[in-house]
């Protein structure tokens, strides 16, 4: 099955006259580093470190391995692998070989694996041989018997039988220099899902010119250089995590790599690596600052934390940036259907900075409209939508999906809340589908959140939909708390009162929980949390 993506001749005209898109490929970013500074780290775990053009070598014998498979151009190989190496040699030895990566989250299971690999028509995945108790590839070549365009298991580890061991693919004994392959820039080149578990996959296929354009781009207007080193707190199957690596890779600067994220390692890592540049959630921060794991720490080689991933506390960046001894932090917003779609500059305002999510990317154009389809004014909350250079085509195999994400003029519906000042700021209001309807009253819960996670006690905070006979919808508000602390009903509301906010916007139920259910890319499910609501209130019921 190939991918096609399509793009009308005359905005692909426009947009390369601009200069947003060029012939560029990975390997050509890979190349470049690697002749200017063949020895300078490009990536660095624990105590494995490959140069420039160490990572080259490994990425074209990755790339011959794949040749030898019979892997062919635009063919899907999946990745599901930590923040490994290994993850690296893949992403740019897949791209050498023409053929098109898909990522896969670490938590996916047999369900999740079976519903994107069947949709994807994957040819080959490549995955740990096991990570604790999920024997990775094992599951992957039961799976393979179920589908039959899934010809390949390659395992980092010990490889059992019937899977090909990643490092035996990868011999850099078997020749010099990638498989020749004729790529062009508007050839698919990743393919990303919004979600695994739904009957009808959204994936998400961009070819070369939309994603690296956005990554160029960025790394030029954040000011990322060879001599940056940056870290990474969200796994590199995501969209986020996949950005800092590439930016990283475009600057020909270092990515130190965190495999998995936990609050003590990735604290120890900005104190022992001594990043420039840190990509993060706001969850990674809160849990960092909530247990103190960087008071009293040297974070002052740190110029540039990046926030992205989920609303931005005024409260957390300022604490954040108070540790970093003159570095700055910025919000980032982006979704997998346009990449960076706004952020901060380090020039700007610390309150542009800290109190929005930024400009637009360059190469890209935001606008906000009201419910009845008309521009909203300056400052006015409504629909987010979107249109530039690094926005997909369209959902793979997904017309129905694709046809409900465009407006009539061609704009992507991101089902954003939010307003954009008069300097173009933008600054985010939730989501659509989280509004409350409360009797008739709709509010989004967003900045009530942010109130409550400002609290003292609280480390985290979700609110979502209760069910209610009457009004139809009610407000819960579920938080986990720091260590030690204590919050109750009557605290959340006496903390709202003092701060001014409406009774109708209060939540009218408290749950205290142990963990937050969280995505891979330390996003809070609310769907989770409704579901868990449910269960509580019919246990009440029944006693």
């Amino acid at each position: 099955m190939a991918i096609r993506i399509e793009y009308p001749p005359e905005l692909a005209a426009r947009y390369r006259a601009a200069g947003w898109w060029t012939d560029e490929l990975l390997g050509d970013w890979l190349e470049r580093a690697a002749r200017a500074a063949p020895d300078r780290t490009a990536v660095r775990q624990g105590t494995v470190s490959l140069g420039y053009a160490e990572l080259r070598r490994r990425a074209h014998a990755f790339a011959r391995g794949l040749a030898r498979l019979g892997v062919a151009k635009g063919d899907v190989v999946a990745v599901q692998l930590p923040n490994l190496v290994e993850f690296v040699v893949a992403y740019l030895g897949i791209s050498a070989r023409g053929a098109v990566m898909q990522t896969v989250h670490m938590p996916y299971r047999e369900a999740e694996l079976e519903t994107l690999l069947r949709h994807s028509g994957a040819v080959a995945i490549v995955c740990v041989a096991r990570a604790k108790e999920y024997v990775a590839a094992a599951l992957a070549l039961e799976l393979r018997k179920r589908l039959p365009r899934l010809a390949h298991v390659i395992a980092v580890g010990d490889a059992p039988a019937g899977a090909v061991a990643f490092d035996a693919l990868a011999d850099a004994a078997l020749g010099e220099g990638a498989p020749a392959v004729a790529v062009a820039a508007s050839d698919p080149f990743v393919l990303l899902y919004t979600s695994g578990t739904t009957a009808a996959p959204k994936g998400v296929p961009h070819p070369y010119q939309t994603y690296l354009s956005n990554f160029r781009l960025a790394a030029r207007e954040l000011g990322i250089a060879p001599h940056d080193v940056v870290l990474c707190a969200a796994p590199f199957t995501h969209l986020y995590g996949l950005s800092a690596l590439s930016v990283a890779l475009c600057a020909g600067a270092t990515a130190v790599l965190l495999p998995a994220y936990t609050p003590q390692e990735f604290a120890e890592l900005i104190v022992r690596e001594r990043p420039s540049v840190v990509y993060a959630g706001p969850a990674h921060i809160a849990s960092c600052l909530g247990s103190g794991l960087l008071d009293g720490k040297d974070c002052s080689s740190v110029r540039l934390v990046v926030l992205s991933g989920a609303a931005v506390p005024a409260e957390l960046a300022q604490g954040l940036e108070a540790r970093l001894g003159g570095g700055k932090v910025l919000q980032l917003w982006g979704m997998t259907e346009l990449q960076a779609g706004a952020y901060g500059r380090p020039g700007d305002a610390p309150g542009d900075r800290i109190g929005s999510a930024g400009r637009a990317a360059p190469g890209n154009e935001l606008r906000v409209v009201r419910d009845d389809g008309a521009p909203a004014a300056a400052g006015e909350v409504g629909e987010l939508e979107m249109r530039g250079a690094s926005l997909f085509a369209g959902y793979l195999d997904n017309p129905e999906a694709t046809a409900a994400a465009f407006s009539a003029d061609g704009w992507f519906r991101t089902g954003d809340l939010a307003a954009i000042d008069a300097a173009g700021n933008l600054h985010l209001a939730g989501r659509t589908k989280e509004v409350i309807n409360r009797g008739g009253v709709k509010f989004n819960p967003l900045d009530v959140e942010n109130l409550i996670v400002a609290h003292p006690a609280v480390e985290m905070c979700a609110i979502v939909p209760m069910p209610d006979p009457v009004l139809g919808e009610r407000a819960c508000c579920f938080v986990t708390l720091r260590t030690g602390a204590r919050f109750g009903f009557d605290e959340m509301r006496q903390w709202l009162a003092a701060h001014g906010i409406g009774k109708v916007r209060w939540p009218e139920r408290l749950e205290v929980i142990e963990a937050m259910p969280m995505t891979p890319t330390r996003k809070v499910i609310k769907g989770a949390l409704v579901k868990e609501l449910v269960r509580r209130m019919q246990d009440t019921q029944q006693q």
